[in-house]
Formats: structure tokens, sequence, C-alpha cells
């Protein structure tokens, strides 16, 4: 899929495209005419026919004979595929600093897709989170105040789409994308969103197709078809015989409220009522987070994964799914003496109750986690290796059912510039680095875990192993950076093709 965006007109304007195998299009292969206007925000879309796979491509636009810088991408593999090199990114918060990540990855010759797997950009306005650091590099959210709008939706996302490293990154590579919370409102389910107040804005549904109908025009993704609601956005990559790629929505198509552990805070009073409150209430049957129509799908293509007998399954999912229970925090010093902080003291009691860190996660839908694991195992697939995002650290977890069996691992990207919570909380370096220890030391599924960086994830993918890489910024403040790999990981099996997942760390 072909993007661009066309300014400086205000009717509508015909605009060709040209896709060659060489930069100076001397090969051209592929060329058409799209025509845009307001009605799409001046957008532009092309779907190329007839290239090989496995291909690396050029692509410009051209108005009157004036050409687009140019741009390059590249195909999916068919057939035999040796090696595969995917970078994972997540949660691009405008305010908070330069995306740098994206323009790593663009400087990166030897990858071949970007999976961004949700909070593309964030819909706060002024006087919210990010706000003050805005101000301060000169990045504050246009349009100032919270999107609600069509016309909002689309400013903002202009807004990303002038960082230098954005521009680069889609510029020279593919982008699979999976959507999060931000792109529409915080934490939304089918019913509403955090962030949404029906009084002062309105209906959440029209809040919700503004949001969606701008994401389709402003993001490199086929358009719905044949009447398809525009939140059924889920899609599956298969790259030849090494790997299928499965994205997830998991936001407005089936999600129930998330529990607000302010309305039960006064019930939970031992460990008894805990357990109740995690069984009956987190853990009730009628909490859904995918829909019938998204299980279909999961279910065929695992089903033709395992038939085809491809080494590797892979999820692309927008939030953590590995058990992140609070280990008790209250013996910390340095966090106990904060106790008078009003999100500290939350933080403390969670972790008093070893409750989940946050219910808009798979852990706050743990019965729809239990399905889903349920699903991939009879689809042959006890192998999963899940891509993630949202939660603004890395992570590399061991997942397991309700019963103990392992069903894969997940391999969590942190923020490209959005803040770790720890950080977050005004703790200092030093102080988050030992509360990411003791996290991973009290959470069984989470073998090592980093909130202190931005930066993405890289995973390389051959028929033997996946080979994770924590690719962390020493800056975002700035636009001279420089990377380094934090923390590495290989992901084997113990036995034959479809045996057990095996984590290593490096």
């Amino acid at each position: 899929m072909l993007w661009t965006r066309v300014s400086g007109y205000d009717i509508a304007v015909e605009v060709l495209w040209q896709v060659s195998l060489d930069e100076l299009f001397k090969e051209r292969v592929s060329q058409g005419v799209v025509v845009t206007g307001p009605e799409r925000d001046f957008t532009v879309k092309a779907l190329p026919n007839g290239l090989k796979p496995a291909t690396r491509y050029w692509f410009r636009f051209l108005i009157d004979g004036a050409a687009s810088p140019t741009g390059r991408t590249r195909t999916l593999p068919s057939g035999h595929v040796k090696r595969l090199r995917i970078a994972v990114a997540s949660c691009s918060n405008y305010c908070f600093g330069y995306f740098n990540a994206y323009d790593a990855m663009a400087k990166d010759p030897d990858l071949h897709f970007v999976l961004h797997t949700g909070d593309y950009l964030y819909e706060y306005g002024t006087n919210e989170w990010g706000d003050d650091q805005g101000k301060l590099l000169g990045r504050a959210h246009q349009p100032p105040h919270e999107m609600v709008s069509l016309a909002d939706y689309r400013t903002r996302h202009a807004q990303y789409k002038l960082d230098v490293g954005a521009q680069a990154m889609h510029a020279a590579h593919p982008c699979l994308l999976v959507w999060d919370d931000h792109e529409s409102a915080n934490n939304p389910w089918t019913g509403g969103a955090q962030n949404h107040q029906p009084q002062t804005e309105g209906e959440w549904l029209k809040r919700r197709a503004a949001a969606l109908k701008a994401w389709y025009e402003w993001m490199p993704v086929r358009d719905p078809i044949n009447g398809e609601p525009p939140e059924n956005y889920w899609r599956t990559f298969v790259f030849g015989d090494l790997a299928t790629l499965v994205c997830l929505e998991t936001r407005h198509t089936a999600r129930a409220e998330q529990i607000d552990y302010s309305d039960h805070r006064a019930r939970i009073i031992d460990d008894s009522s805990r357990d109740q409150f995690l069984k009956d209430v987190l853990g009730a049957e009628e909490r859904p987070m995918i829909s019938s129509s998204m299980e279909k799908v999961i279910d065929s293509s695992l089903r033709q994964s395992v038939a085809q007998r491809q080494p590797w399954r892979l999820l692309g999912n927008a939030i953590p799914m590995g058990g992140m229970s609070l280990p008790d925090l209250t013996s910390i010093d340095f966090v106990n003496n904060r106790a008078d902080d009003e999100d500290i003291a939350e933080l403390l009691w969670k972790s008093r109750w070893n409750l989940p860190w946050y219910t808009d996660t798979w852990d706050g839908y743990p019965r729809a986690r239990e399905r889903l694991y349920q699903q991939c195992a009879a689809s042959g697939a006890r192998d999963m290796v899940v891509l993630t995002g949202d939660s603004h650290s890395f992570w590399f977890n061991v997942l397991a059912d309700d019963a103990g069996n392992n069903m894969g691992v997940e391999l969590g990207t942190s923020g490209i510039t959005s803040p770790g919570d720890f950080l977050d909380l005004g703790f200092s370096t030093a102080e988050a680095g030992r509360l990411d220890q003791h996290i991973a030391e009290g959470m069984p599924e989470v073998h090592w875990t980093d909130n202190l960086h931005n930066g993405y994830l890289q995973i390389e993918i051959t028929p033997e192993n996946i080979h994770a890489s924590c690719i962390a910024l020493n800056t975002i403040c700035e636009l001279l950076f420089t990377t380094a790999v934090i923390k590495e990981t290989w992901i084997t099996r113990s036995e034959g093709t479809f045996g057990t997942l095996q984590m290593q760390l490096v």
C-alpha cells in the first residue's frame, strides 16, 4: 500500500503514482492515477498490481510534473524464506520528544518490515499528559484541545506525519499496523472510553467513527471493502514458509468495559476477598476482549500455518498479554516513603494484594485470555510469539495458561517517546532500575523487563530460532542521537518443529 498526502489544494486533484525497480525510475513496472480531495483530506493511496514477491521497489507521486520525495517498499515473500527482520514499535507521543527511533529504523538497510502495535498518536490536549515537555521542545499538540471531531483527528495525524523520523521511516519500509486506544481515546471499549464524556463530547460512536475515518485516511492500510465495518480491522500476513503474523483487534469490536479498582477497593480486605474479586469480577465469563469474527480469523490462520508446517506463528498484539500481578512493594523504602503521593499509594495498594498492574491489559480479562490460549491450542499452536506494545517498557515473558501449560513467549517493546511508568511517577533512574529487577523477580511469567529506555524491538527470524534485541536511544530531546542494544534473547524449541518454546537471555 503506497501512501502520501497532497498539500496546497482545495479542490479535487489527480495524482500519478509510479513504481520502479530502480531509484531513478528507469525500470518502471507499475503506475496509475488516483483522484483525491477534501472528502478524504487529500490523502492518497495506491495498491499496485503485478509486483513480484520478496522484492524491493521504489515509488513516487507526481502532480503536474512535480515529483514527491522517493520512497522504497518491499513485497511479502513467498516460497522458502531464510530470514525475516522486523522492527516492533509502539507509543509515539509527539509531545515527549522526537521520533528518533523511527529514524533509526529508516537507516537500517537490513530491515524488512515495521510492525507498529498501536498508540501511533495520542488524543490529549494542552494541560494533559506530556504537555509540559511538549512546550519545552516546541512540540505541543495541535489542535491544542483533546481530539473529538473529524477535523481534530485529521489535524493531529497531520502533525505527527511532520516529524522527520516518521517521514523517514514511512519512506523507507512498509508498515504493518495494529491500533490501540489512543488512536481514538484513552481505554475505549465497545460502549465508550475512559476520557469520553458524552455530556460534553457527544455520542461515543460518532467520535469513534471520526477517529477511525481519519486513521484509515492517514495510515498506509487498505480501506474496508464490501461494506465491512471500519472497526473490523484485522490482518493476517504470511511470510512464505517461515511465519504467519495475525494482528489482533482488541478495542472496538468486542471489549467489555474495564474494571475500575476504585469501585471494589473497599471490599478487598483479605486474601479471600481478593481471590473472590479476581474470580467473580475480573474473571467474569461475560467480559470478552475479541469478537467471534476475529476468533475465526485467528483459528483459520493458525490452522493453515500449522498445516503448512511453518516454524513460527506471531500475534501482533496491542496490550501486554503476560500475567503482571504486582509483587509486594511495601517493603521497598523509597517507594513506601512516598505513600502520600496518590498514584504511588495506588501502586502500593495493588502490590499489597498482588493484583494485576492494569485492568486495561489482558490481565483485566483473564477469561478472554484463557479462551484465546485454548483456541491457539486447539489450532495446534501452543507456541505463539506475541509481539506487544502499550506499556512503554521492554518485556521478555514466557506465557502459560491456567493449567500452567507453556503457550509461547511475549516480546514487548518500549515506547518510541512515551515514558515508562516508574520514571513518569518521579522515581530516579537507579530507583526505577531496582523496581524493574523486583518486578522481574516477583512476576512468574516475566523473565526480564526494562522501564527506563525509549526505543524499539528488533526481531530476526530464521527457521531455527528468533533473535530479539532491545534497541534503546540515548535521547529523544535532540535530533542527534545514538542507539545501543541493552538486552537480547534467543527463542528456540525444546523439541522438533512444534516443540515448547524456550527463552534464553543474553
